[in-house]
């Protein structure tokens, strides 16, 4: 049976503490979504690019990450659990046929995936009690309903109301030569769920960072960007102190 999350990295306290809802696209053998399975390689499955660069900063001392372990396909981490959404019937044009599912089969689901994962987050955060939280993800250059609509962004910063680990974030980004999209291509207002949850309502310093999926599609891009959040994150922590 598929574990609802991995850890990577050593626990240490007062450190960063990454977590990555929508690393992997992995569907359970059980589950049949009724979709074409090539759709799995898309970015409706998952966050191309972000477990590694996760699995990267984590094997420096004093970043842990926490990743979920089955596509948002499954079950989106970065929802309420009362939303819809939470198990999409629909993604960027593409209906979802396999999730119209009865109440008892969709509260099954959460109970096997969702609530473990944002038990087990909840608990690194009461722990470790981090200095700062790094939600991570990517996102498309082109959406499949929209294919006109220009992202010209090379990361993405997110938020809700605190705002003042990502006006760093920004700094920090755009000091590394990116071209940094300030709540694009969406905005951390609207899609929050698991950073308010787990960072904002608590009073966690946090920010949501998002990469361009093409700048980390491949290895190379993921060490890069490694560094880049490894260095950005270790200044955001002196200007948080």
């Amino acid at each position: 049976m598929t574990e609802p999350y991995e850890i990577f990295g050593v626990p240490q306290e007062r450190g960063v503490l990454i977590v990555v809802d929508h690393a992997s696209n992995h569907v359970p053998p059980d589950i049949d979504l009724g979709i074409d399975r090539a759709l799995l390689e898309e970015h409706i499955a998952y966050d191309i690019g972000v477990a590694n660069v996760a699995r990267y900063m984590s094997e420096t001392p004093g970043y842990l990450s926490i990743l979920g372990t089955v596509s948002r396909l499954v079950v989106d981490l970065n929802r309420y659990p009362e939303e819809i959404g939470v198990i999409p019937k629909q993604s960027d044009g593409i209906e979802i046929t396999g999730n119209a599912i009865d109440r008892a089969k969709r509260e099954a689901r959460l109970d096997r995936f969702f609530h473990p994962y944002h038990n087990r987050v909840a608990g690194l955060v009461r722990d470790l009690d981090p200095v700062l939280m790094l939600f991570l993800h990517s996102f498309t250059p082109q959406l499949r309903t929209n294919g006109a609509e220009s992202r010209p962004w090379e990361v993405g910063v997110l938020y809700n109301e605190y705002e003042t680990a990502s006006r760093l974030a920004i700094q920090f980004l755009e000091q590394e030569e990116l071209v940094v999209g300030d709540q694009q291509p969406y905005s951390g207002k609207d899609l929050h769920a698991t950073m308010k949850r787990q960072a904002e309502d608590i009073g966690k310093a946090y920010t949501e960072i998002e990469i361009r999926q093409d700048m980390v599609a491949e290895e190379t891009g993921q060490r890069r960007f490694a560094e880049i959040l490894l260095r950005t994150c270790d200044k955001m922590r002196t200007g948080l102190a």
